[in-house]
């Protein structure tokens, strides 16, 4: 004679696996929905301007002598937190990164930061938000799925290399196609790495200014000169790679 309780357990069990990860999604899209209304209710997008990191740079550069660790682990945590969560402000955090901590330290921190963030958002995108990516971007999206099936990880290195889409876009739009969440690390890693050493020493050249005369100086203007040139230089670079490989 079979016993009952072992018929019904595997029912009860597979019925409530369902209801427990639906669970834990919602959780976790409230924790998203959450940080990101503290965000616009506190206004802090108002700290992530040039103003504001120039006003601070002082008590930030004393801070960051007397506790270099924290400090860096906390910059790293609100970049992260910031690109995953698709926020504004990756730029001025670039930029005031590279202010802060000079080139070789800020361009280790603020490559390794924005990959893992963006790939967060991958994820996020994937996992949790599919539904309304798709049907917030599903129109622009088209085209990263046929890029995907057509080009693979070489795609999105044209994206990040170039970056005629915008950056949570990409990061968003890639968790609606097939490509490994590793890949898209690995990729967004090395596409990224050329664009942040510009962004970087854009940065460390606005550290230097003290006053109005600085912002003449040979070294700011050829920063800013390279900002402007690095996409044209991208794409010429891009399109020689491949004709090469025809």
């Amino acid at each position: 004679m079979t016993s009952p309780d072992r018929t019904t357990a595997p029912e009860t069990a597979s019925g409530a696996t369902a209801p427990r990860t639906d669970k834990k999604k919602l959780i976790l899209l409230g924790v998203i929905a959450a940080l990101v209304a503290l965000f616009f209710i506190f206004d802090l997008n108002r700290y992530l301007t040039l103003d504001s990191i120039k006003a601070s740079q002082h008590d930030l550069q004393t801070l960051y002598q007397e506790h270099t660790v924290a400090v860096i682990a906390g910059y790293s945590i609100i970049y992260i937190l910031s690109t995953a969560l698709s926020l504004p402000g990756a730029t001025i955090l670039t930029l005031g990164g590279a202010a802060l901590f000079g080139f070789w330290t800020a361009m280790v921190v603020v490559s390794f930061a924005s990959s893992i963030g963006a790939s967060l958002a991958c994820v996020v995108s994937r996992y949790l938000l599919r539904d309304w990516v798709r049907a917030r971007f599903g129109h622009r999206l088209k085209r990263m799925d046929e890029g995907i099936a057509k080009e693979g990880a070489f795609y999105l290195f044209t994206l990040r290399l170039v970056p005629v889409v915008p950056f949570f876009l990409i990061n968003l739009g890639m968790g609606l196609t097939s490509l490994p969440i590793r890949t898209f690390y690995w990729v967004s890693q090395l596409g990224m790495l050329p664009g942040t050493a510009v962004y970087v020493n854009a940065g460390k050249e606005l550290g230097k200014i003290e006053t109005l005369s600085g912002i003449l100086s040979p070294s700011l203007l050829a920063s800013f000169a390279l900002l402007g040139l690095f996409p044209l230089i991208a794409r010429k670079t891009l399109e020689f790679l491949r004709r090469r490989n025809r």
